[in-house]
């Protein structure tokens, strides 16, 4: 399949739009509420870099794609929520991406870094879910992906540690 990894994205993107309806909220131990479904989402990070490597500056139109699937599939409000966080932190993700002209892990990693704070704090924010801890728990879920997947090109990459 010549664009798969563009296809996961998008899948990927709706997959997590549909969990954040049917996952039930974790409380935190500071009372607040945080979607385990966050685990996830930082694998449609590293997913939109190797799309973006498939199809370049069009990766920006498969992430509406999955935006405008999950609006029907999933709850409205959830894929507003989600679109408004995918657009700024992706966008941020993608100049990142597109700007550092470093390896490939490193790329993954430095754009993970900074996408997945904005992607949290806008998205709790707009669900009326906004706390420090849940800001928090949520961005080091997501970045647990992009390491895993960062470590892994790395070793492919030929890079030492």
């Amino acid at each position: 399949m010549r664009y798969k990894f563009t296809a996961l994205y998008v899948a990927l993107i709706v997959a997590v739009n549909y969990a954040f309806i049917v996952v039930p909220l974790v409380k935190l131990p500071d009372g607040t509420m945080w979607p385990p479904v966050a685990l996830l989402v930082g694998f449609v990070f590293v997913a939109r870099d190797f799309a973006q490597r498939e199809i370049g500056h069009k990766v920006l139109l498969a992430m509406l794609v999955g935006v405008a699937i999950s609006y029907f599939m999933a709850n409205p409000f959830v894929a507003t929520a989600s679109a408004a966080a995918f657009l700024i932190s992706e966008l941020v993700d993608w100049a990142v991406y597109t700007f550092t002209k470093r390896p490939l892990s490193q790329r993954i990693l430095f754009s993970s870094l900074l996408g997945a704070p904005v992607d949290s704090a806008i998205f709790l924010g707009i669900m009326g879910l906004l706390s420090p801890v849940g800001v928090g728990a949520m961005t080091a879920s997501k970045l647990v992906g992009a390491f895993v997947v960062g470590w892994i090109v790395r070793r492919r990459e030929g890079v030492s540690a």
